[in-house]
């Protein structure tokens, strides 16, 4: 049986709860644990303006997030949402609450007049994979190139 959950946008008054998730994603793509490095980055995109983090929750607990950060298409001349970052909590999974934080989205990016939304996610990942696929999601085949420039 599913369990109920809601999806909404995030508040500063979820960040405790949403630092801890936000850890274990971390962690979860090999980086050390620290929560206060987790809570402040969040806090600061909020503060700033500078993402839209939609939470999840079942009975009033934060179990998953997705954060999206605004960017632009040139050769479209439109606005574009990158999902940069989509989690839920180990014992909430395959309960839809994933599916439902990448509908809410779309629905995000509709209501916004974007014209895409992005995502990267690391070749092992198929169940992820398998779920965008599933929803729509179209995997290109564009070379992904990056300039580290330290930390």
């Amino acid at each position: 049986m599913r369990q109920s959950h809601s999806i909404r946008p995030a508040v500063t008054a979820d960040l405790d709860q949403l630092a801890g998730l936000f850890d274990a994603y971390r962690v979860y793509y090999e980086q050390p644990s620290d929560p206060a490095r987790a809570r402040a980055f969040l806090e600061q995109r909020l503060e700033r303006g500078e993402a839209v983090i939609l939470v999840a929750e079942i009975d009033s607990r934060a179990v998953g997030f997705t954060q999206l950060f605004p960017s632009f298409t040139s050769v479209g001349t439109a606005p574009i949402w990158i999902l940069n970052d989509l989690y839920v909590a180990p014992e909430a999974r395959r309960h839809g609450v994933a599916r439902a934080l990448l509908e809410a989205a779309r629905v995000h990016a509709l209501e916004t007049g974007a014209v895409r939304l992005v995502l990267e996610t690391l070749p092992g990942n198929r169940a992820a994979q398998a779920l965008y696929e599933k929803l729509g999601w179209i995997r290109d085949q564009a070379w992904h190139y990056r300039l580290d420039l330290g930390a």
